[in-house]
């Protein structure tokens, strides 16, 4: 049995969420407490807690999320000027869900990838 996060509940739609995208392997859905004014969360469908959890057969799933990214990067405006794509793994990381998900931000300059 898998562990319940608050985004398998997203994907079933048991709670309200911004729901930008969604299909058989992925579900995108704003933030909600944005970083920058585009502030998407793209996620697998299939629960896997972290980057250490991917196996081979999440490779097709994986992959959606950076076509997903493009392509709501193009709808929101942000595709020209660019925008971050963050995947973060475990404490250290940042991880806060234990469900892999990719942050798109954009609509802003996002400054330097890490402040020392």
């Amino acid at each position: 049995m898998t562990e319940e996060t608050i985004f398998s509940k997203i994907i079933r739609k048991e709670i309200p969420a911004d729901i930008v995208y969604q299909d058989d392997l992925v579900t995108a859905f704003r933030d909600i407490n944005p970083r920058a004014p585009s502030h998407i969360l793209i996620i697998p469908n299939k629960h896997i807690p972290t980057a250490n959890d991917v196996t081979t057969e999440d490779e097709l799933a994986l992959g959606r999320l950076f076509t997903v990214a493009k392509k709501l990067a193009k709808e929101e405006g942000i595709d020209e000027n660019g925008y971050r794509l963050i995947v973060n793994c475990n404490a250290h990381g940042g991880q806060e869900v234990y469900h892999i998900h990719m942050h798109l931000l954009g609509g802003q300059p996002l400054g330097p990838m890490l402040l020392s």
